[in-house]
């Protein structure tokens, strides 16, 4: 879950990241309003979830009321890459001297944290990876051994750090630490970490990613699920808790279990055909979670056939039989439907399917197969 950069500042106050004070608004009258309560000069920035908000004109500095209700009304309802404005966070400017860059994230490929810090901060960090990747002081750590202060210090030193900023910014990777483990983050991000010309260090900008593996331990985490921010079938997913990722072809997929389902993929592919997602309905899926299946891959109008490819162990045949049944009775689905049905109750599943068999609800015994059949009657060439 990724969280907007007013969420994120919230996120870091909880370990004590410092951070410039401010608010959030909706409308122009309450910017104006949160602006007059922390005095000027303010930022008013647009809080969606990409980057570039300062070149599209999403970030702006008010000195008083009149630029307030000027900014305001012209960053609400921007268009920034998609994404349209409909929310504000306005802060107390700071004066800055120097601009960092800190993140934590996890580096699969070593299974271990990863910290990033650099002392060209304020830009993107990939831009400073291409251009000069010595500037990037790179840390791994082992969550057994933690991250002390005395590895931030050398990882400040090895950064190039201003004398003046040393010991904060150490202090603040500390935290930051704190916030990505014990906040059960993917990634945590600060661009800039700014220090001011009275010696101050804190955080201009905050990049937050919750794990959302971790979400049983985190119930207040509802309260920030962006649903406006995605993608119609993945809201929609998210909603029936559904495992969906959209892709770009027309074979729509539904298998229990992410290994069937990347293979289910792959098969489709292999015939020719291009799979339009990745739809997990796990293990145990009953009839209910197989018609939500349906109707999301129903909602994507580039599905032209829908490959169902079920092997069951606990997931019972029948059940997945019903749950096609129940969502052509109540849902006019679009797309022809394959099925490969195996494993647990098969044949009570396939028994159930036959009186509805028709050209467009298809049985096949093997994924090959199926996956041939769904990919012609998609209208894809066969190979």
């Amino acid at each position: 879950m990724d969280l907007y950069e007013y969420q994120g500042k919230q996120y870091f106050a909880r370990f004590d990241i410092p951070t410039s004070p401010g608010a959030t608004a909706d409308t122009v009258d309450e910017a104006v309003a949160v602006a007059e309560a922390y005095g000027y000069p303010v930022t008013i920035k647009a809080q969606v979830q990409v980057g570039g908000r300062g070149k599209a004109g999403g970030v702006k500095l008010a000195f008083d009321r009149a630029e307030a209700e000027m900014h305001a009304a012209n960053i609400l309802g921007l268009d920034i890459k998609g994404h349209v404005v409909t929310r504000l966070w306005i802060e107390t400017s700071s004066d800055i001297e120097k601009e960092y860059y800190a993140s934590f994230t996890l580096d699969r490929s070593a299974k271990m944290h990863l910290c990033m810090l650099s002392a060209k901060g304020g830009v993107e960090i990939e831009q400073v990876a291409e251009e000069d990747p010595g500037a990037i002081a790179r840390r791994h750590v082992d969550p057994l051994d933690g991250f002390s202060i005395a590895t931030a210090r050398e990882l400040v030193d090895e950064a190039g750090i201003d004398d003046r900023a040393k010991e904060g910014v150490a202090e603040v990777l500390v935290k930051l630490y704190r916030c990505y483990v014990e906040g059960d983050a993917d990634l945590v991000e600060i661009n800039p970490l700014i220090l001011t010309p009275d010696g101050r260090v804190h955080a201009l900008d905050a990049k937050v990613t919750l794990d959302d593996s971790a979400a049983f331990r985190h119930p207040e985490w509802a309260d920030w699920a962006n649903l406006d921010e995605l993608d119609p079938r993945d809201r929609l997913a998210r909603e029936k808790g559904l495992q969906y990722v959209g892709l770009d072809g027309y074979v729509g997929i539904i298998a229990n279990g992410a290994g069937l389902a990347m293979s289910t993929c792959d098969v489709v592919e292999q015939v020719g055909g291009e799979p339009a997602n990745f739809l997990d309905i796990g293990g145990g899926a009953s009839a209910e979670v197989m018609r939500s299946a349906l109707e999301l891959i129903n909602t994507d109008d580039k599905v032209k056939a829908i490959f169902v490819n079920i092997f069951g162990g606990i997931t019972r045949g029948e059940e997945v039989a019903n749950g096609i049944v129940q969502a052509l009775g109540g849902v006019e689905i679009a797309a022809p439907i394959v099925i490969r049905l195996e494993g647990t109750n098969a044949e009570q599943g396939r028994a159930i399917l036959e009186s509805h068999s028709s050209d467009r609800l298809v049985s096949l015994p093997t994924m090959l197969e199926a996956a041939r059949r769904a990919t012609e009657l998609a209208g894809g060439v066969v190979r």
